[in-house]
């Protein structure tokens, strides 16, 4: 009967729930009794749960009866210490229960991605622009220099390769030019790791350079240039892609403003500049275009100005127009008499402009084409009647 009594008490019965002071008398009942039993079973030496079990049945209604005892006046309060988030969700629970439709659910709140990698992404700047334009030669800015394939030393680039080994002061069977497309191994500039070509620092992280091309193995940080690769040249260029064309029978790439109007010559940059007999299709200086389609040094060009050269080195047609230079002409020899003895001479030319070969009368000063007007004439043959 015990038993089945502290099992409906161990389950609350609402009129011991409803009574605080009956509560209390309750547990000093049960344990009361509890005492008692386990002297008894001290006493006959025998061993038994029960105790353990009236434990159980205490605790369980003590429990029951913890909310009671909050609720009376006076009585003391047993609130257990819990997180406010817990103690929130509790409450939302028991309004949601108790239906009310209104109740608004707190929203979680998350870190946005760009909030929680800002700081880490401004130190992947800092460290990849580390040393940025502070590095490189006089040819390129960039912050790594390349282990030459051919002769297997190291250079800042390789245009500081090709001056020191295929200079004047080498010995001529050993000069030789570095094959840019086969450059393997680079050195970074900050750490001094040999790595394989690549635009990121395997050891250090820094960018090796701004612009970079894993076709030519190029580095630079110089960005101003405006670089970029054509595929028709296979090679990179400066400028911009947008302010040039690659032209697939002069096989390079020429100004868009030239791109109807250009005379085609095959391979036209595929040699030595005229003037300074520097390789045209690998200059990094600025190279023009002739009106008769040959290529040219633009500071070669300038300086053949400066010395009144106005005709191309290689076919010596004039490279710009010349229509007020020959009206001087017309007026010297009209200044200039010839003496008796040649006023009937006459003389074949050749005309280096249009290439018309005509029998002219015969002047000191110049000879005019007959046929476009110009003076840019050479005489092939000697003084005729």
């Amino acid at each position: 009967m015990l038993v089945a009594f502290l099992f409906n008490l161990s389950h609350g019965e609402e009129e011991i729930m409803q009574n605080p002071g009956l509560s209390w008398i309750v547990l000093l009942l049960i344990l009361l009794v509890w005492s008692k039993y386990a002297t008894k079973a001290n006493e006959l030496e025998v061993f038994s749960p029960l105790p353990s079990c009236y434990l159980f049945v205490i605790l369980t209604s003590y429990n029951h009866m913890a909310p009671a005892a909050v609720d009376y006046p006076g009585s003391p309060c047993f609130e257990p210490k819990i997180s406010p988030i817990v103690a929130e969700e509790n409450e939302i629970g028991n309004m949601m229960l108790a239906g009310e439709s209104d109740v608004q659910l707190p929203q979680e709140q998350h870190i946005s991605k760009n909030e929680l990698t800002s700081e880490e992404m401004v130190t992947g700047n800092e460290r990849l622009d580390k040393g940025y334009l502070k590095y490189g030669c006089s040819h390129y800015r960039r912050r790594c220099r390349i282990r030459a394939p051919c002769c297997n030393e190291i250079f800042d680039c390789r245009h500081c390769h090709n001056e020191a080994k295929n200079s004047i002061s080498i010995e001529q069977k050993l000069r030789h030019d570095v094959p840019r497309h086969l450059v393997e191994k680079v050195i970074c500039s900050l750490c001094g790791t040999e790595q394989e070509v690549q635009q990121i620092c395997k050891n250090c992280g820094v960018c090796m350079g701004r612009y970079f091309c894993a076709i030519c193995k190029l580095f630079d940080d110089d960005t101003s240039k405006e670089q970029y690769h054509c595929d028709g040249c296979g090679i990179c260029r400066i400028g911009g892609s947008n302010n040039f064309f690659h032209c697939n029978k002069c096989g390079c790439c020429y100004s868009v403003l030239l791109e109807s109007s250009h005379p085609c010559v095959e391979r036209a940059m595929h040699q030595n500049c005229p003037v300074c007999f520097e390789y045209l299709f690998e200059s990094r200086n600025d190279v023009i275009a002739l009106l008769c389609g040959h290529t040219i040094h633009k500071s070669c060009l300038e300086e053949m100005k400066e010395h009144y050269q106005y005709a191309c080195p290689i076919c010596f047609k004039s490279v710009c127009d010349m229509s007020k230079v020959w009206e001087k002409f017309d007026v010297e020899i009209a200044a200039t008499p010839m003496p008796p003895y040649c006023e009937n001479k006459t003389a074949w030319i050749l005309c280096n402009d249009c290439g018309c070969n005509s029998e002219v009368k015969y002047h000191v000063v110049a000879h005019k084409c007959p046929n476009c007007k110009s003076y840019n004439t050479r005489q092939t043959r000697g003084l005729g009647r």
